[in-house]
């Protein structure tokens, strides 16, 4: 690991998925700025290549993960004890991954979409919360932030796969929360609100991204979440427009 920047997470270890683009891109770069060192996953080298690039631009460090969540299941079980292999500790986890399934009637979900929501949305979740667990414990302050949506309370039309993903999701990191509470450990939900990301130009292919708010520009609020003075614990952090 290259010398730590300055910065209040100088000498942490932050582990960032779906970092590749979007929200899990800029919040590792702010991380980065804050001093920590990044472990970036994600499925696409090059995009990674790119972020690394831009936190090293920063004058930060990161190490690349390349890494399939619903087909690399072993070797997403082995991440949390490979980065305390290497570095000796684990601080921080930021959970930005996730696949947008078709939009479709909830009695006209196809078999193949299910399962990959299943295995993205919910299996990979588990899998982070379960190989991050015992060194964010073992962390001085351990911290854990996990993206949601709006949807999981407001359900709407057409959005019942993702929302019953992200449902998921919010069920175990409250769960999660509650069973650290005694802990130094600190879980958390953001709920980002509209972004101009890459899954969102999907869902809303009309929609001007110039009227939205940029990755960047929640990015500072969810590293944030990540700081060793914050206190809260299961809670959902929404971040209006």
């Amino acid at each position: 690991m290259a010398a730590a920047a300055a910065g209040p997470l100088a000498g942490s270890v932050a582990l960032v998925t779906g970092a590749s683009r979007g929200i899990g891109a800029a919040t590792a770069l702010e991380l980065a700025r804050l001093g920590a060192h990044c472990v970036l996953t994600a499925r696409t080298q090059g995009a990674l290549e790119e972020i690394d690039d831009a936190i090293r631009g920063l004058g930060g460090s990161a190490t690349l993960f390349p890494l399939d969540l619903a087909k690399d299941g072993e070797k997403l079980d082995m991440l949390g004890p490979s980065i305390v292999g290497r570095f000796g500790r684990l601080d921080i986890l930021v959970h930005a991954a996730g696949v947008l399934p078709k939009l479709t009637p909830v009695a006209h979900i196809m078999p193949p979409d299910w399962q990959q929501v299943v295995a993205v949305n919910l299996t990979a979740c588990w899998r982070v919360i379960r190989t991050c667990d015992p060194p964010l414990r073992a962390a001085a302050a351990g911290r854990a932030v996990l993206l949601t949506d709006g949807l999981v309370a407001q359900p709407r039309a057409y959005w019942g796969l993702y929302g019953f993903g992200k449902a998921g999701q919010e069920h175990l990191a409250r769960s999660w929360a509650a069973e650290v509470e005694t802990t130094p450990l600190r879980v958390n939900l953001v709920d980002p609100g509209p972004v101009a990301t890459r899954l969102r130009a999907v869902a809303m292919p009309g929609e001007d991204a110039a009227t939205l708010r940029q990755p960047a520009d929640v990015a500072p609020a969810i590293a944030a979440l990540c700081l060793p003075g914050e206190t809260r614990n299961g809670a959902l952090v929404t971040l209006a427009a």
